[in-house]
């Protein structure tokens, strides 16, 4: 199950992350998210555990108590929405034909 946590403090790190979790169940995967540009913490992350009902009571039991200082948010990870791919975009083009692109003819 993989389980989201917010408000996590900027010096939280992956491993702290699991250990806090750790006590409850075995950890397949624990990573704070991290900032592409700055290299700093977004100040949240996911933990995934292996077994459901350990996840549950690790959700439980840490949601809304202090880790690094902070009062986190725990809660089930909620599965990404679909991306559309493609669309219309702000990118280049655009604006073809329209009220008066030359070419003769008629406006309306």
């Amino acid at each position: 199950m993989n389980i989201f946590i917010a408000k996590l403090s900027p010096q939280t790190s992956d491993y702290e992350l699991e250990q806090a979790f750790s006590e409850f169940g075995q950890i397949k995967s624990a990573r704070v998210i991290m900032d592409r540009e700055t290299g700093n913490s977004k100040c949240y992350g996911f933990v995934e555990m292996y077994e459901e009902e350990e996840a549950k009571e690790a959700i439980s039991a840490l949601d809304n108590s202090d880790l690094d200082g902070n009062t986190i948010v725990v809660k089930e990870a909620k599965p990404r929405a679909q991306r559309g791919g493609g669309g219309g975009g702000h990118r280049g083009g655009g604006g073809r034909g329209g009220y008066n692109r030359g070419g003769g003819g008629n406006r309306y």
